[in-house]
């Protein structure tokens, strides 16, 4: 009878995991079954609930191999279209997003998380686009959502080019990754280049990804992932005297955006 009693509630706690997930719904607590757990149920359980199994290491090693084998294709794909179209270099800006378009999508399905996208109307102003940075899906989901025209530069020189070729900047404003998803200090450069573009800023906050692929892990879970696109900031009167100012500003928008778990801790 304890076999069966710790089945049917590891299967309920199953079906209600799922619900929560894939759908939404909030399902009603199952009625209380009196069941004396055996230490090895509980372990099962802790291994589905943390997706900790061989299983699902074996699927995760698969999936990541997959992502890896598909990226080398379609870089060898592109990089014979960027020869081709090395005498327009604007072309050429619009076929590597493609590629990140193409690319990104491909990947984000091998890997398979649930994504939840709002503020898609967002996506296609001409902009200065900044994430938090705490996982390598991040990187997938910025290929795959940025808006044709997007390029990330490294020094705010390149602004005058972004802005005669009417283009859009990607930047991670915390400079590096974040170890635990916790959301670290802005840099100041975005907004530097925010004064010298002119360019509206426009937050895109992701949750959930640095669970779904931690730091030093190979192990990718199929936790729900979240990407929201915030309403632009504009920076047409923003004033050189006041970059502390507005690094702040935009750092408290991410963290009241954020869930408690990647909220910094100050």
């Amino acid at each position: 009878m304890e076999n069966s009693g710790g089945g049917a509630l590891l299967r309920n706690r199953r079906l209600e995991s799922f619900l929560d997930t894939s759908s939404g719904l909030r399902v009603e607590e199952a009625p209380k079954i009196l069941v004396k757990e055996r230490p090895e149920h509980r372990l099962k359980k802790d291994v589905y609930i943390n997706d900790n199994g061989w299983v699902s290491s074996i699927i995760s090693w698969i999936r990541i191999v997959t992502c890896f084998v598909s990226m080398m294709v379609t870089t060898f794909i592109w990089a014979l279209i960027m020869v081709v179209l090395i005498p327009w270099p604007y072309e050429r800006i619009r076929q590597g997003n493609i590629y990140g378009h193409v690319t990104g999508r491909m990947l984000m399905w091998i890997l398979g998380n649930p994504i939840k996208i709002e503020g898609a109307e967002y996506n296609n102003e001409r902009a200065i686009y900044i994430s938090n940075h705490a996982s390598p899906i991040d990187i997938f989901l910025i290929m795959w959502l940025t808006p044709t025209g997007t390029v990330g530069i490294a020094k705010k020189e390149a602004a005058r080019a972004v802005v005669r070729n009417n283009l859009s900047l990607i930047i991670f404003p915390e400079g590096t990754r974040s170890k635990n998803g916790r959301l670290l200090p802005f840099k100041k450069g975005f907004v530097h280049l925010a004064l010298q573009t002119r360019l509206p800023i426009v937050p895109m906050v992701l949750t959930g990804t640095h669970q779904a692929w931690r730091k030093g892990s190979l192990h990718v879970r199929p936790t729900p992932l979240a990407v929201k696109y915030l309403p632009p900031i504009s920076t047409e009167n923003w004033k050189a005297e006041k970059i502390d100012d507005y690094v702040k500003m935009v750092h408290d928008l991410y963290a009241a955006q954020l869930p408690e778990t990647q909220r910094p801790l100050s």
